[in-house]
């Protein structure tokens, strides 16, 4: 069985991207932008109907197929196995991203992106939890149980 920390990790990613996304919706126009670090780093409200960057804006329906079964391939890795730290951990922040993307798509069609960074695309928590959770579950791999 699965730590507790793993799955408030998956659920507290899920909280945070969604109450962020909720503000977002509340204080920024669509398209609007607002400086946080000067132009370095601003917060802006885009809707992004496809997968990262924008690509494949009109597969909605497949992303949410894919999102399903990765949450549920996630889910189930998670609750029966006794993945490495590196493992539990990237698992526990891809299952976050997942379903908070997930939420997203089913309810509104759409992302939600908030964060810009220079020169690096729009992105949100589900984002940037997807990303660590890649790269941790990775060097897990990589590593295996040294």
């Amino acid at each position: 069985m699965p730590s507790w920390d793993g799955w408030a990790v998956s659920f507290g990613v899920v909280a945070l991207d969604q109450g962020l996304k909720a503000w977002a919706v509340r204080a920024l126009a669509l398209g609007e932008t607002k400086p946080v670090l000067g132009e370095f780093f601003r917060l802006t409200r885009v809707h992004n109907p496809g997968a990262a960057f924008g690509v494949f804006p009109r597969g909605t329906a497949a992303f949410l197929a894919v999102s399903v079964a990765v949450a549920l391939g996630l889910f189930f890795y998670l609750l029966f196995s006794k993945p490495t730290s590196l493992r539990a951990w990237g698992s526990a922040l891809i299952l976050g991203g997942t379903l908070g993307n997930l939420i997203d798509r089913a309810r509104l069609g759409y992302v939600i992106d908030l964060f810009a960074v220079q020169n690096f695309p729009v992105f949100n928590v589900a984002d940037a939890a997807l990303v660590v959770g890649v790269g941790l579950l990775a060097l897990g791999i990589l590593w295996g149980s040294r």
